[in-house]
C-alpha cells in the first residue's frame, strides 16, 4: 500500500513535466520556424553567402533567450526569442552598415564586422534595457503617445515585408528597381510567397492551433517540391532558378571577439548606424512591455514589469556576448506553451535545448525549404503587423490620430526610425498642448452673495452682503495650468470683470491645479494688470508651493497680493471688508445727505441730488481737472482738501486757493461753460461728488425747484468768493 500511494503521489509532479515538455516542443516548431525566417531576413544580399553562420547565430540567440527568460521570468511560462519587430530592425541595422562598408571599400570582408555589430547592439540593448528594469524608467514607454508606438510598429510591418521580397526575389522592393520585378520567374516566385500568406491568414490566423503551423509550412515545402516533380525540374535546378535555398555549407560558429577582428572594425561607420541602434533598442523595450502586456491579458496572469525587463536585459547580453543578436519574450510561443499544458520554467528550457540542436540541423534543412514558403510567413507576419496597427487602431483612434499614426509609417519608411519617433513625439506634444488647451481650466465659478463663509453674521450683515456680494467673484481652478488654457483664463477673467464692473476682490482657488509653468505666470501678471487698473484685490487659495514659485519668480506674488491657505477664510477676508465699506459709505452718505439737506432745505432734494452724483476717490497729489479743459462738472468735496493752481514762471504752478470739506469748485463753469481757467489737483485724499454738466441739464428739465435751489446756492458761494476777494484787495490797498 505504501508503494502504490507513493507511486501516486508522484503522478501530477510527472504529468506536469511532461506537460512542460511538450508545451515546449509545441512552442518550438514556432521557434524554429520564426528562426529560420529571420535568419533569411537579417543575412540576405550580399550577406547571403554567410547565411549558414546567420542560422546560427539565430539559434545561439534563441537558445540563451529562452534559457534566461525561462529561468528568471516573473511569467514562469514564458518563451524568449527574437521577435518579428527586434529581427527587422536588426536586418536595418546590418543592411545599413554592409552598404556604408561596401560605399567605403567594396573588397571589405562582411562577416565579421557585421556578428561584432548585431553583438554590440545585443549588449546595448541588454544594458539599457538593465537600467529601464532598475530605475523603474520602463514605465515612461508607456507615456508615448499610442499613435507613435503605432506608426513605429506599423512601419516596422512594412519593413517586414519588404525584407519578405528581397528574400524571395533578392532584389528591394524600391522605385528604382521596379523593373527587375517585371519578368514571369520573378512574378511567379511572388505570387507563390503571397498565396502561402494567405493560406496562413485563413488557417492558422483563425486557429492558433499547437500543430497548425507546422503542418501548413511541411505542407507548403511537399507541394512545392511534388510541383517541382511534375514540372520536370530537379532540387538542383529548383535552387539554380531561386525557388529554394542553396544550401549553406556546415561551419564551425565562431565567437566575433577576436582581437584581431575588433582591431579591422569599421569604427568608421558607427556614427551612421547610432539611429539605427537606438531604434533596435527601442523596438525591444517596446516589444517587450507590450509583448509582455499581451502575454498578461491572453493568458490571465499578472507579470512584474520591472523584473521582465532586468531579465530581458540579461538574456541579451549573454546572447551578444555569444554571438547572438536582440530578442524578448514572445507572445505566440509563450501563449501556444500555455495552451499545450505548459506552466513551468521546463517549457522554455526545452525550447531552448531543441534551438541548441537546431544549430547542427538547420542548415541541412534550409537546402530543401522553398523560398515562397518562408518568405509567405514573413508577409503574413508584417501583414498581420500592418493590420493590426493601420486597420484595427482606427477603430481606436480619432481621425487627427489616426492621420498622425500613417505619417510617422512614411516619415519612417523615408527617412528612418529616429526621424519618425522624434517628429511623432513633436506632433504628440503639440497636439497635447492643442487638447489640453481646450479643457477649461475653471470647475466652477461664484461670487459672494451665494457662497459665503461659515461664520454666522447679523440679519444686517447678511442683508449687506446679498446686495453687495457681487464684488467677491470667485473662480475654483482645475488640471495643470499652462500657456493655452492660462490664457484662456485671462480672456475669462477679462469678460468676467466687464460683466460685473462692481468687483472688488477677484479669489483663485488652486485646489485642484495639479502644476503652473512659466507661461501661465505671464498670464497670471495679465490678470494682475488688469485687476489693479480697476481697483481690484487679488486673492489666491489654496496655492501649492510649486505654483507659489513659479508665480513669485515672475512678479506676480507681491504685497497688493493676498494668498491665504483656506477657501472660507478668505471669504470671511473679503465679507468683513465689504461690510466695513459698507458701513463706512452709510455713514458717508448720511453725512453728504446733511450737507445737501442745509444747502437745499429739505431731505427729498438733497436725495435727488445724492442721485444725480457721482462719487470719486482721488489720491494726494493727483489732478482733478486741468487749466483749459471744458468746464463740464462741478465738484462737492465732502472730505479731504483740494487746491487751485495757476501757472508761474519756469513751468511751475501756484497756490492761489485751497478749498476743505463742505466745500463746492467749479459751479460757474456749470453755469457759464467758460473754460477752465486753472488746475485743481487734490492735496490729500479726498472724496468728491461729481456733478456733471449733463445732470444739470437734467434737474433743471425734470425738477425746476431743485434748479432753483442750486442756482440760488451758487450765487451765494459766487456771492461770498466775490466778498473775499474784495476784502483781499482792500487790504493790499492799505
Amino acid at each position: 500500500m505504501r508503494v502504490v500511494s507513493r507511486s501516486l503521489s508522484f503522478g501530477p509532479g510527472i504529468r506536469t513535466t511532461l506537460n512542460d515538455v511538450l508545451g515546449g516542443g509545441a512552442a518550438s516548431v514556432l521557434n524554429t520556424t520564426y528562426g529560420l525566417s529571420y535568419a533569411l531576413l537579417i543575412f540576405a544580399g550580399p550577406l547571403a553567402p554567410y547565411l549558414s553562420y546567420g542560422v546560427a547565430a539565430t539559434f545561439i540567440s534563441s537558445a540563451v533567450l529562452a534559457i534566461v527568460i525561462a529561468l528568471g521570468s516573473s511569467l514562469p511560462f514564458s518563451v524568449g526569442g527574437p521577435d518579428s519587430s527586434t529581427a527587422a530592425m536588426t536586418a536595418i541595422l546590418a543592411s545599413s552598415l554592409v552598404e556604408r562598408m561596401a560605399a567605403a571599400d567594396p573588397s571589405a570582408p562582411l562577416l565579421a564586422p557585421v556578428l561584432i555589430t548585431l553583438g554590440l547592439s545585443a549588449v546595448v540593448t541588454g544594458i539599457v534595457l538593465c537600467c529601464f528594469g532598475v530605475t523603474r524608467m520602463g514605465r515612461a514607454i508607456r507615456y508615448v503617445p499610442y499613435p507613435v508606438v503605432g506608426g513605429f510598429l506599423g512601419a516596422t510591418g512594412c519593413l517586414l515585408i519588404f525584407g519578405a521580397v528581397h528574400v524571395i526575389t533578392g532584389q528591394r522592393l524600391q522605385f528604382a528597381t521596379l523593373d527587375r520585378f517585371a519578368n514571369i520567374l520573378t512574378l511567379s516566385e511572388l505570387a507563390a510567397a503571397c498565396a502561402m500568406a494567405l493560406i496562413l491568414y485563413l488557417t492558422w490566423h483563425r486557429s492558433r492551433s499547437a500543430l497548425g503551423l507546422p503542418a501548413i509550412l511541411i505542407g507548403g515545402v511537399i507541394a512545392a517540391h511534388v510541383a517541382f516533380r511534375f514540372a520536370g525540374i530537379s532540387l538542383a535546378e529548383a535552387q539554380a532558378s531561386g525557388w529554394t535555398f542553396q544550401a549553406p555549407p556546415h561551419v564551425t560558429f565562431m565567437l566575433p571577439w577576436r582581437a584581431n577582428e575588433i582591431s579591422h572594425y569599421p569604427w568608421y561607420a558607427l556614427p551612421d548606424l547610432l539611429g539605427n541602434l537606438i531604434a533596435v533598442v527601442f523596438v525591444t523595450a517596446a516589444s517587450t512591455l507590450f509583448n509582455t502586456a499581451g502575454i498578461e491579458v491572453a493568458t490571465h496572469r499578472e507579470a512584474d514589469l520591472e523584473r521582465e525587463l532586468n531579465v530581458t536585459g540579461m538574456a541579451n547580453m549573454l546572447s551578444g556576448a555569444f554571438g547572438g543578436y536582440t530578442g524578448c519574450v514572445s507572445v505566440s510561443r509563450s501563449v501556444l506553451n500555455f495552451n499545450s499544458g505548459g506552466t513551468g520554467r521546463l517549457s522554455g528550457l526545452t525550447v531552448a535545448a531543441i534551438s541548441a540542436l537546431m544549430l547542427a540541423v538547420a542548415p541541412m534543412l534550409l537546402g530543401y525549404m522553398p523560398k515562397f514558403v518562408l518568405g509567405g510567413l514573413l508577409i503574413y507576419l508584417g501583414a498581420d503587423q500592418l493590420h493590426q496597427w493601420i486597420i484595427e487602431s482606427r477603430r481606436r483612434l480619432s481621425v487627427t490620430e489616426y492621420l498622425w499614426l500613417l505619417a510617422i509609417i512614411v516619415i519612417i519608411l523615408q527617412w528612418g526610425f529616429v526621424p519618425g519617433v522624434l517628429i511623432g513625439v513633436v506632433i504628440g506634444c503639440a497636439t497635447f498642448a492643442l487638447s489640453a488647451a481646450r479643457i477649461d481650466s475653471i470647475k466652477y465659478s461664484f461670487d459672494g452673495s451665494e457662497y459665503r463663509s461659515s461664520l454666522d453674521r447679523s440679519r444686517d450683515d447678511q442683508a449687506v452682503l446679498a446686495a453687495h456680494g457681487g464684488k467677491i467673484q470667485g473662480l475654483n481652478l482645475q488640471s495643470y495650468l499652462f500657456f493655452g488654457s492660462a490664457n484662456r483664463l485671462y480672456r475669462h477673467v477679462k469678460a468676467l470683470l466687464a460683466r460685473h464692473p462692481e468687483c472688488r476682490f477677484l479669489l483663485f482657488d488652486f485646489k485642484l491645479v495639479t502644476g503652473i509653468d512659466s507661461s501661465a505666470a505671464y498670464s497670471f501678471a495679465q490678470i494682475k494688470r488688469t485687476a489693479h487698473d480697476r481697483g481690484i484685490k487679488l486673492v489666491l487659495v489654496h496655492l501649492p508651493p510649486a505654483a507659489e514659485k513659479a508665480l513669485r519668480s515672475s512678479g506676480f506674488i507681491s504685497d497688493v497680493v493676498s494668498i491665504v491657505p483656506e477657501l472660507d477664510h478668505a471669504l470671511e477676508g473679503c465679507e468683513n471688508e465689504i461690510i466695513t465699506q459698507h458701513q463706512g459709505l452709510e455713514q458717508e452718505e448720511a453725512s453728504l445727505r446733511d450737507w445737501f439737506t442745509q444747502i437745499l432745505g429739505t431731505e427729498h432734494d438733497a436725495g435727488e441730488l445724492i442721485h444725480r452724483c457721482q462719487r470719486i476717490e482721488v489720491d494726494a497729489g493727483e489732478t482733478i481737472v486741468r487749466a483749459g479743459d471744458a468746464a463740464d462738472s462741478m465738484h462737492f468735496i465732502l472730505d479731504g482738501r483740494v487746491g487751485i493752481m495757476i501757472p508761474a514762471d519756469e513751468d511751475r504752478t501756484t497756490r492761489v486757493r485751497s478749498l476743505g470739506r463742505y466745500t463746492t469748485i467749479g459751479e460757474m463753469g456749470l453755469v457759464s461753460h467758460a473754460p477752465r481757467s486753472a488746475t485743481i489737483q487734490a492735496e490729500v485724499a479726498s472724496i468728491l461728488y461729481v456733478l456733471s454738466a449733463d445732470q444739470f441739464e437734467a434737474i433743471k428739465a425734470d425738477d425746476p425747484t431743485l434748479s432753483q435751489k442750486l442756482l440760488t446756492y451758487f450765487v451765494s458761494v459766487m456771492a461770498e468768493s466775490l466778498t473775499f476777494a474784495n476784502r483781499t484787495i482792500a487790504v493790499l490797498r492799505r
